[in-house]
Parts: structure tokens; sequence; C-alpha cells
């Protein structure tokens, strides 16, 4: 009945996997999102100007947060142990890029806290600059990277 579906029981029914039986290893994984922002509110992000103060301070924090907090997000998610989150803000050509590295030494990967904090930091961003620019857009969140654990090293 799962068709080789680790989150569903014999019956069908989600359910946690069980990683009891794996080995615990060295994990790192890397994903970015991106805000979609105006030229001008992009310029007052990344030189500091905004009203409501320190946007890139507060979406990195957002981001560290949000990867400590994603299994009490995500209902089938392992809680493990953190060992590192580091939050970065890119300034791109249409906006701003979130990209978070987290590691992890673990019985499962580490591929959800950081989507998770990706998203969360860019969200924070959003919330810091939605009363100059209402057509701010959060989009494409996105693995970059992935290593450790059985099924290796893989790259966006």
């Amino acid at each position: 009945m799962t068709d080789g579906f680790t989150h569903l029981s014999e019956d069908g029914d989600a359910r946690m996997v069980d990683v009891g039986a794996k080995d615990v290893t060295s994990r790192v994984a890397i994903a970015a999102a991106n805000l979609r922002l105006s030229d001008e509110v992009r310029s007052r992000l990344f030189s500091g100007d905004l009203p409501k103060g320190d946007a890139l301070g507060v979406a990195r924090i957002a981001a560290i947060m949000a990867a400590k907090q994603t299994p009490a997000l995500i209902p089938l998610c392992h809680p493990i142990p953190i060992d590192s989150v580091e939050a970065v803000i890119y300034e791109t050509e249409d906006g701003a890029q979130v990209e978070v590295t987290a590691r992890t030494t673990a019985k499962t990967g580490i591929e959800m806290e950081v989507m998770t904090a990706a998203s969360v930091g860019a969200l924070a961003l959003y919330d810091m600059v939605k009363g100059l620019d209402r057509g701010a857009e959060v989009e494409s969140v996105r693995l970059l990277h992935k290593s450790g654990g059985k099924s290796g090293e893989w790259n966006r």
C-alpha cells in the first residue's frame, strides 16, 4: 500500500518515519528564499534607511529562530540537535535573497530547518518593508545543497 513512501503506514496513514536504525552523521543543508522589491525599497533596505529599523538583523534572527522551531511547525519533522545556523541576506537585482546554512550531527537531515528558516527570514523582511512596498513578494523558496547521510551530497 505504501509504494515505498516512508511517511505512510501500511494502511496509508501519515506517520513519522522511524530513524532509529540510521547512523548518526554530520549533515549540512543550504536553502534560499527571495523577496522581490521595488528598486527604491531595495535601496533603502540595504542602506539601512527603513522606518522600522534594522530589517536585515531582524530577518537574520527570525531565520535562526525559525530553524529551531521547525518540528513545531512541520508535523512529521523530527526534532534534531542543531549545531549551527547562519542566515545571510544578499542584495539581488530585484530585491533580496535570504540564504540559510545549517549543520547537525544526527540520524536525519536538516533540509526542512533551512527551508523553514529561509521562508521565515523572507517573511520577516516582508513585514519590515510592507508599509513602503505593498507589492513586495516572497518567492522561490528552494533547497540549494544537502550533504551527509546515506544519500550523500546533492546540489541544485
